[in-house]
């Protein structure tokens, strides 16, 4: 049996990756400098960021800034960190501009489009990838459908729709995003949630990194902070990740089996059911009767029956036992495809909110099967 949720009794160990970090000389605001000055010496720090240096980062000393002093506070009341070492770490983080740029809502206006999203995923170089892929881990992949229900091809489609297959899993150092986007997220309508959010991450992936004793500093990822072959936010590595390779360490970085288990129990967490389908597609009427049904949020709630009321029509035959929501696949100045997703379908859009996403796990996964031929 695999290792779930390993958590060692470590709480009151002094951190050695924190002890042997570098104290770079930084910026340092006074303690008895006035808030007013603070804030324009922290906008001097951010201006000085250079194209060339975005990835990288610039340090900004985030152990000096007013609004992290809470955050220190809880570290070390709540989990027993030693203050002088937070406040060590902190002031190695890097400021990430890139971050914040990537982070900030599209421009209005361009349409969705289902077909181009779904071309940079469904595609024959990530497909023979994905082949290989199974190929090598085959008994992982059976061995994570038997024991968590979900078929080995959703994993597949799941892997490569989010890294490649291990190519593309990010180079921001993950303490320098987390930090940027906890204290510095750039000015939008639900900045104060994101910010609670990805501080919760940041306090996350201290306590995985003294979990699994492993540098902090060490861990990449992408420009939000998500880590490892699957893209897990560090809160999503300490509830979901599993050692499913039996080495006692969960690690999605160095570990595909790994992160073939966690991927499994993700989702089985997330609502999915075994042995149910996905997606069928299906036709709308002109009229919009049936416009409300795309209000409802994530979630299947509807019977076939009272979509058929309204003008949803199925285009192939489907269990009428299940529920089921409308979702639309807009295809910019093309006609939407419609389809009618199950639980499972929506257990895929919690590891990302997106129609979009969910119908690309899924028929990429689908392609992957069709393309090794067992």
């Amino acid at each position: 049996m695999p290792l779930d949720h390993r958590r060692h009794s470590n709480r009151n160990r002094r951190l050695p990756w924190l002890a042997c970090l570098p104290l770079a000389i930084m910026l340092v605001l006074p303690a008895h400098e006035s808030q007013a000055a603070e804030r324009k010496a922290r906008k001097a720090v951010l201006k000085k960021v250079s194209a060339s240096a975005q990835e990288a980062g610039e340090f900004a000393n985030f152990s000096q800034w007013r609004e992290v002093a809470p955050f220190i506070d809880k570290m070390v009341e709540q989990h027993q960190f030693e203050r002088e070492e937070i406040r060590a770490a902190l002031a190695n983080v890097r400021f990430v501009e890139k971050a914040v740029q990537l982070v900030r809502p599209a421009p209005p206006g361009k349409p969705k489009n289902w077909q181009a999203y779904r071309a940079r995923f469904v595609e024959p170089t990530r497909i023979q990838y994905g082949v290989d892929f199974w190929d090598r881990h085959a008994d992982d992949l059976a061995r994570a459908q038997e024991q968590y229900g979900v078929p080995a091809e959703i994993i597949v489609g799941i892997i490569g729709v989010e890294t490649s297959y291990g190519r593309n899993t990010g180079n921001f150092r993950v303490m320098d995003a987390l930090a940027t986007l906890a204290f510095a997220y750039p000015q939008t309508p639900n900045r104060a949630a994101r910010m609670d959010y990805f501080r919760g991450e940041l306090e996350n992936v201290l306590l995985y990194a003294r979990e699994e004793r492993i540098d902090p500093f060490a861990l990449l990822g992408s420009y939000a902070g998500a880590i490892g072959w699957p893209q897990f936010m560090p809160g999503s590595i300490r509830r979901y990740a599993i050692d499913f390779d039996g080495d006692r360490h969960i690690d999605l970085r160095g570990s595909p089996v790994d992160a073939i288990g966690s991927v499994a129990n993700f989702l089985l967490e997330h609502g999915w059911t075994p042995g149910e389908p996905t997606a069928f597609p299906a036709a709308v009427t002109a009229s919009d009767s049936w416009s409300d049904f795309l209000k409802q949020g994530l979630q299947a709630l509807n019977h076939v029956d009272e979509l058929a009321a309204a003008g949803v029509t199925p285009l192939t035959s489907l269990p009428t036992d299940l529920l089921y929501g409308l979702v639309d696949l807009q295809n910019g100045g093309e006609a939407t495809e419609y389809w009618l997703g199950t639980n499972n379908f929506f257990a895929i859009t919690k590891y990302n909110r997106s129609y979009f996403y969910a119908m690309s796990v899924i028929e990429l996964g689908k392609s992957v099967r069709v393309a090794r031929g067992k």
